[in-house]
C-alpha cells in the first residue's frame, strides 16, 4: 500500500497549495484502489471509489486500462460493486474517450450475452476515437454477419454519435472581462517560466494572468450566474506570441466549463475577444476546445470630414470607441443571427466565429470530435458499401474561374484530401491536407503527450514523413523539473514514432539543437506541409504551421489538418543593399515599410506572407520566416531559384546525415527517407522535370508589398516602447527603429545572440567582430554580458573545423559542458561572453532570465513583458531586438552604438547579405 499512502501524502502537500489530488494516469496506484475498493472493510474504500471514479485520467494512460478492465468485470457480473451497477459501469466507460475502453467496449459488443452486446453497442455508437485495429475488429464481425456489428457501423454511417448531441444554444450570455491593453500575450495566460506545470493543469492554472484578475474573474461568475466570462484584449490582438495551448486551457479552467464530470480539470467552451481579433495559431486552439473567439472591432480609426485617418503627434492613427466592452458588460452572442448584442441593440456581426464548421465544433466540444468523426463515418460507409448520410456541413469549396494559385493555395490543392475531385481550390476554401512533417517541442510535449493518450493514439500516422521531439527549450538548466519531465517525454515520443532529441536508452549524445532548425534541416521539399508545436514553426521550405499542443498530436495520429486555405500576401524586394547592413535588418524593415505603405494597418496578420527571397539559402532565408510570427502572419512561404533551392537541400541531406550518423534513425529509418526525398527532389529540380515552387503570374494576392533596400541605410531595432503613453502601443513588434533614433547613448545592460532567428552566418559575425575590434583597439572588453548560444551542435562542429569557435573560446569566460550541465539558473551576469548550450536559452524564458529591470538587446524574437526579462520596482525591464552585429557592439561598449561606431566595427565582416532575384518568380 506504499503508492497510496505516497499519493495521500501528495494529496496533503497540493492541499497546502489549495490544489485538489493530481489526476491519476498510473497503472499501479489504480490497480491498489481497485483492491481497496473490492475489499469492504478497508478503510480507504470511500475515497478509493472517489479517486477511481471521478479522477482517472481517460485515453490510453496505464491508468486507464486497468480502469477500463475493472469496469469490465463489473459489467460482467465477475465483480460486483455496489456502488458501480453494471449501467454505470458502461456509462463510466462512454467518458473514457478511447484506447482501452473501446477494446473493453468491442469485446462486450461483440461477445456472447446478447443483452450486454447490445448496450455495449449504444455505448459504442457514441464513441469516435476508434483507430485502424478497432475498425478492423468491427469490418471482420460485419464480415461474419455479426448484426451488433452491422448495427454499429450504421450509425456511424449515419453520424449518429453527432446529430443525437444536444444542438448548441440559441443565445449565449457573457460578461465581459478585459484581461488586458493592447496585445495579449499568451505569456500573460501561460508565463513560459511555469513551463514544467503546463502537464498539471489545476496547478498552472494558477499562474493565469494573476491573483487578483482570478479573483475577478470568480467575483463576476457569482454575480452573473449562468452567464459565461469572455476575457478580452481590450485595443489589441488576443493570444500573440505563441501557440500555447495551455493559455486556452487556462482560460478554459476559469471560464469554461467542464468537458466531463469524470475527467478533472479538463474544461472546454471559453470564450475569447480582442479587438483586433484573435491571434490565427491561437483561434485554432480555441477551435481545438469547441470555444468561440470573436473579433470584437469595438475601436476604429477616427476620420475627419473629409474621410482621412485623424493621427495624434506620433503619427499614430487615433482611435474611437464604437462600443463599449468595460469589464462586467453584459452581451448575449447569437448563434443563429451570428450577431452580438448589447440588450436589444445590435453591435457586430460574428459571423467568422460562428461558421457551420465552428458551430460543428461547438456541438461536439472540439474539433477533435469532428476530425475523427468524419473520418470514422467515410470508413463505416465504405464498408458497407453505402454513401455515408450528409449530416456535417460541407466544405467551402471556392473555385474561381481564369484565377492562377498563389505559392500556399498550389500546396493545399496538391495536399488535399476530401475535395470535389478535378476541382481548384483557391483562397477561403475549407481544407483537410495531409501533413509532411511534425514538431513537437518539449515544454508543451507533455501536453501533446496527454492529447495523444486522450484520443488514444499509440503510434504516429504511416503518412507522415517525419516527425521530430526537440529538447531545446529544457536546454539551458538541467534542473530536477526537466530531469523529471523530459525522460519521460522523451521515452513516449519515443515509442510513439519520433525522432528524439534525447536517447531513452542513452546511446546517442544529447541534442539540444532549437526545433526550428531541425524542422527547417528535415523538411526536404518545397511542398510539404509542416506542423509544428511552437509559433515560430515557420520553414524556409514548405509551408509551417505553428500549432498547439492538441493540433500537433491530432497531425502526429491521423497525419492530416483542417484549415481554411489562407490568403496571402506577396512581398518582393527592390533596390540594392547596403554593405554595412544585415540581413536582420531587411526583416524588420519589412514590417516597418509594410506598415507604412498600408497606413498601419498591417495586412500580414492571418494571411500567409509570399516572400519572392530567390536567392537566399533556406539557412539565411530563415530569419525571415521565423519573423513572420511576429508579424502576426499564419505562416510563410519562400520563393527560391532552382538552384537555391538544391542548394538548401543539400545542406539538409548533410545535417540529416550527421543526425544519422549519431544513431538517431529509428527502425523505419525515417532520416534516410527523408534523405532519400530530397535526392529525388534534386533529380526532379535538375532535370526540368518539376522546378522550384512558384506562384502562377495571375495569382490574386490581398496585396503586395515592395521592399525598397535603397532605403535601408541604418540598423533597424524592434523596440518593446515599454513607456509609451498609450499602454496598446507597448510591447508589440510594430515600433521598428534606426539605430541613430537612440543617439548612441541608451544603455545596454545585456547581450543576447542566439535562438532560432540566428544562423552558422551569424556566429560567424561574432567571431569576426572580435577579431576586428581588437585590431583597431589592442583589446576587447565587454561592458556588459554577451549571452551566445549556437541553435544547434552542427554549427558548432562546423564553426570548430573553420576556425571561429576557437576565437569565439578564447573571448569567453564560460563555456558550456554537456557532461556537467547547469542545474540551476543563472541570477547574476558579469562583463563577459557566455558561450551557452544550444537551444532557445533566454528567449523561452523558462529558465533563464536576464535580471529585473534590465535593458536587454538580443537577436531573438521575444519583447513581451517578462519573457526575457521581469520589471523591478526601479525601472522596467525592456527587451530589444536587433541584429548580431549590433547586439555584440552594444555588450562591448555597454550600450547602443552609434552609426560612426558600428560602421567601423563591420569594416570587411561579412554580413548576412541579400540580393533579390533579377527575374520574376512566377510561372
Amino acid at each position: 500500500m506504499n503508492i497510496y499512502k505516497d499519493y495521500l501524502q501528495e494529496i496533503e502537500e497540493r492541499k497546502a497549495l489549495g490544489l485538489h489530488p493530481k489526476p491519476i494516469d498510473g497503472a499501479e496506484l489504480t490497480s491498489e484502489i481497485i483492491a481497496q475498493i473490492k475489499d469492504p472493510a478497508n478503510e480507504h474504500r470511500d475515497d478509493s471509489l472517489k479517486f477511481f471514479i471521478y479522477n482517472t485520467l481517460p485515453g490510453t494512460t496505464s491508468a486507464a486500462g486497468v480502469k477500463a478492465r475493472f469496469l469490465k468485470e463489473i459489467v460482467l457480473g465477475e465483480s460486483v460493486v455496489a456502488e458501480i451497477t453494471p449501467v454505470y459501469a458502461l456509462e463510466l466507460l462512454s467518458h473514457m474517450k478511447g484506447g482501452p475502453s473501446i477494446e473493453v467496449l468491442l469485446d462486450l459488443a461483440l461477445g456472447e450475452n446478447s443483452s450486454i452486446a447490445e448496450q455495449a453497442a449504444e455505448v459504442l455508437k457514441t464513441q469516435v476515437f476508434l483507430y485502424d485495429a478497432d475498425i478492423d475488429r468491427l469490418r471482420e464481425a460485419f464480415k461474419s454477419n455479426n448484426p451488433i456489428a452491422r448495427d454499429i457501423l450504421e450509425s456511424y454511417a449515419r453520424a449518429e454519435f453527432f446529430t443525437k448531441l444536444p444542438e448548441v444554444p440559441e443565445e449565449i450570455d457573457i460578461v465581459t472581462f478585459i484581461a488586458g491593453e493592447g496585445d495579449i500575450s499568451t505569456d500573460l495566460l501561460s508565463p513560459g517560466n511555469q513551463a514544467h506545470s503546463r502537464s498539471d493543469r489545476e496547478l498552472h492554472g494558477q499562474c493565469m494572468i494573476t491573483p487578483q484578475a482570478q479573483q475577478q474573474i470568480k467575483a463576476l461568475q457569482a454575480e452573473h450566474p449562468g452567464k459565461s466570462v469572455m476575457l478580452i484584449a481590450e485595443k489589441g490582438t488576443m493570444g500573440v506570441g505563441s501557440s500555447r495551448m495551455s493559455g486556452v486551457n487556462n482560460v478554459a479552467l476559469w471560464t469554461g466549463r467542464p468537458a466531463s464530470q469524470y475527467v478533472p480539470f479538463v474544461n472546454i467552451a471559453p470564450i475569447v475577444g480582442g479587438t483586433n481579433g484573435i491571434s490565427p495559431i491561437f483561434l485554432t486552439t480555441v477551435d481545438v476546445t469547441g470555444g468561440i473567439g470573436i473579433d470584437l472591432k469595438n475601436w476604429v480609426k477616427k476620420v475627419d470630414a473629409d474621410g482621412n485617418v485623424v493621427r495624434n503627434e506620433n503619427g499614430d492613427p487615433v482611435l474611437e470607441e464604437v462600443y463599449s466592452v468595460a469589464t462586467g458588460t453584459v452581451l448575449t452572442i447569437n448563434t443563429k443571427t451570428k450577431k452580438l448584442y448589447n440588450g436589444e441593440q445590435e453591435l457586430i456581426d460574428i459571423s467568422k466565429a460562428l461558421t457551420p464548421q465552428k458551430k460543428e465544433f461547438m456541438r461536439a466540444g472540439g474539433s477533435y470530435a469532428i476530425v475523427f468523426g468524419k473520418k470514422i463515418q467515410t470508413v463505416a460507409a465504405k464498408i458497407l458499401g453505402i454513401e455515408p448520410t450528409p449530416v456535417f456541413a460541407p466544405s467551402k469549396e471556392i473555385s474561381n474561374e481564369g484565377q492562377g494559385l498563389t505559392a500556399v493555395e498550389k500546396i493545399f490543392n496538391r495536399n488535399a484530401v476530401g475535395t470535389t475531385p478535378g476541382k481548384v481550390l483557391h483562397a477561403g476554401s475549407d481544407v483537410r491536407v495531409e501533413v509532411n512533417i511534425v514538431g513537437s517541442q518539449d515544454t508543451t510535449g507533455l501536453m501533446t503527450a496527454q492529447e495523444l493518450e486522450s484520443m488514444a493514439a499509440t503510434v504516429i500516422s504511416p503518412i507522415v514523413d517525419g516527425a521530430y521531439q526537440s529538447g531545446c527549450h529544457t536546454a539551458s538548466v538541467w534542473d530536477k523539473k526537466a530531469q523529471a519531465n523530459i525522460p519521460k517525454l522523451m521515452k513516449f515520443m519515443n515509442d510513439f514514432g519520433l525522432i528524439t532529441a534525447r536517447d531513452p536508452k542513452g546511446e546517442y549524445h544529447s541534442m539540444t539543437d532549437v526545433i526550428h532548425k531541425v524542422l527547417n534541416d528535415i523538411t526536404v521539399d518545397e511542398w510539404a506541409i509542416i506542423i509544428g508545436g511552437d509559433s515560430h514553426t515557420r520553414m524556409s521550405k514548405g509551408v509551417a504551421f505553428g500549432a498547439d499542443s492538441g493540433t500537433v498530436a491530432l497531425a502526429l495520429a491521423t497525419g492530416e489538418a483542417s484549415m481554411p486555405i489562407p490568403e496571402s500576401v506577396k512581398v518582393t524586394f527592390k533596390g540594392d543593399m547596403k554593405d554595412h547592413m544585415d540581413f536582420r535588418d531587411v526583416v524588420h524593415a519589412t514590417q516597418a515599410q509594410m506598415l507604412q505603405q498600408f497606413g498601419g494597418e498591417n495586412v500580414f496578420q492571418g494571411r500567409i506572407i509570399e516572400v519572392h527571397i530567390g536567392t537566399l539559402p533556406a539557412d539565411q532565408a530563415f530569419t525571415f520566416t521565423d519573423w513572420t510570427a511576429e508579424m502576426k502572419a499564419k505562416a510563410s512561404i519562400c520563393i527560391s531559384e532552382d538552384d537555391t533551392l538544391i542548394k538548401s537541400l543539400e545542406i539538409a541531406k548533410s545535417r540529416i546525415q550527421i543526425m544519422i550518423d549519431k544513431g538517431m534513425d529509428n527502425h523505419k529509418q525515417v532520416l534516410q527517407g527523408l534523405i532519400n526525398k530530397a535526392d529525388k527532389r534534386i533529380a526532379e529540380i535538375k532535370s526540368g522535370e518539376k522546378p522550384a515552387l512558384v506562384p502562377d503570374a495571375n495569382a490574386k494576392y490581398y496585396a503586395e508589398v515592395v521592399i525598397d533596400l535603397d532605403a535601408i541605410v541604418e540598423p533597424m531595432i524592434a523596440d518593446p516602447d515599454v513607456n509609451n503613453k498609450d499602454v496598446s502601443k507597448r510591447y508589440t513588434h510594430d515600433a521598428i527603429r534606426t539605430l541613430s533614433y537612440y543617439g548612441g547613448d541608451k544603455k545596454v545592460d545585456l547581450g543576447f545572440v542566439g535562438s532560432c532567428m540566428v544562423h552558422k552566418g551569424d556566429l560567424k559575425i561574432v567571431s569576426q567582430m572580435l577579431k576586428n575590434l581588437e585590431e583597431q583597439q589592442g583589446k576587447v572588453e565587454f561592458q556588459a554580458p554577451l549571452v551566445v548560444a549556437a541553435p544547434t551542435y552542427n554549427i558548432i562542429e562546423e564553426l570548430k573545423k573553420e576556425g571561429d569557435w576557437d576565437v569565439l573560446q578564447k573571448y569567453s569566460g564560460f563555456e558550456f559542458d554537456d557532461k556537467a550541465p547547469k542545474v540551476a539558473a543563472r541570477t547574476e551576469y558579469e562583463n563577459m561572453m557566455y558561450l551557452e548550450r544550444p537551444g532557445c536559452n533566454l528567449c523561452m524564458g523558462n529558465q533563464e532570465k536576464a535580471a529585473k529591470g534590465d535593458t536587454v538587446l538580443a537577436t531573438s524574437t521575444r519583447l513581451f513583458q517578462g519573457r526575457v526579462v521581469e520589471d523591478s520596482e526601479r525601472k522596467k525591464g525592456e527587451s530589444l531586438l536587433a541584429s548580431t552585429p549590433v547586439v555584440v557592439l552594444s555588450a562591448i561598449l555597454g550600450r547602443i552604438p552609434d552609426m560612426d561606431e558600428y560602421k567601423a566595427a563591420v569594416v570587411g565582416i561579412d554580413l548576412t547579405k541579400f540580393a533579390p532575384p533579377v527575374k520574376l518568380l512566377s510561372r
